[in-house]
This record gives structure tokens, C-alpha cells and sequence, in this order.
């Protein structure tokens, strides 16, 4: 897949995930409306079941949100942090260069965190970051 077309189709996704959010959110908005009303919806909505999949959903946006973020910082052409974190992703542990033992140290353990960060906002489990 070249790169027009990758970006195309999460063009194509992202417009789609959204519309299905709006319509999630009016779907929610109209029941929260009626339950007061409707002893029967009410007892529907807070089941298990439609509590669970309340929870997955909110869960999944947690984490969108904070990817996104993250997303935008890496992204951002005028970002100064932006910059420092592409230029983190691109590098490679070089084995030629000689440091001492301490900066090699500190230079791990940056790459660990940012390596860490980037594994945490990627994955797809339920975890939130602070």
C-alpha cells in the first residue's frame, strides 16, 4: 500500500469513527431523556452488560485521547518538543560511538522511557497512563 492510499483509508476511518460517535452520543443522549420516564429502559441501561460495554467504550477514548495528543506533539511542524520526540523515534543506538558510563546509562533509560511512552499510547490495553 503507498502512502496516499494508506492515509486515504484513515482519512476515510477517522470520518467514519466520528459519524459513529455522534450517533452513539445522540442514541445515549435520547435514552438518558426517556429513562427518568421509563422504569423499563432505566433497568436496561444499568445492567451489566450495557454498563461493561459503557466502560470499554469510555476506556478506548481514554486512551485515543492521550495517543492523539501525543500524536499531535510528535506531528506538529512547529512543536520544538515535536521535533525532539521525531528525532527520538528516528535515532539508533549507535554501537561505534564511545561515552562514558554514565551518559550511556542516561541515554538508555531516556530511550526506555520514550520507548516505554510510545508502547504504552500503542497498545491496545485497558490502561490509562497516569
Amino acid at each position: 500500500m503507498q502512502s496516499d492510499e494508506i492515509l486515504d483509508d484513515v482519512h476515510i476511518r477517522i470520518l467514519r469513527v466520528t459519524e459513529d460517535l455522534r450517533s452513539i452520543q445522540q442514541a445515549l443522549n435520547c435514552a438518558a431523556m426517556q429513562a427518568p420516564n421509563d422504569p423499563e429502559l432505566m433497568e436496561a441501561l444499568c445492567q451489566l452488560p450495557e454498563l461493561e460495554s459503557l466502560h470499554l467504550l469510555k476506556v478506548a477514548l481514554d486512551q485515543m485521547r492521550h495517543f492523539l495528543w501525543f500524536y499531535m506533539q510528535v506531528m506538529t511542524n512547529g512543536s520544538e518538543e515535536g521535533e525532539r520526540l521525531r528525532e527520538t523515534i528516528r535515532q539508533k543506538s549507535s554501537d561505534s560511538m564511545t561515552v562514558s558510563p554514565r551518559i550511556a546509562a542516561a541515554e538508555k533509560f531516556k530511550h526506555a522511557a520514550d520507548a516505554a511512552l510510545l508502547q504504552m499510547l500503542s497498545d491496545g490495553k485497558s490502561r490509562k497512563p497516569n
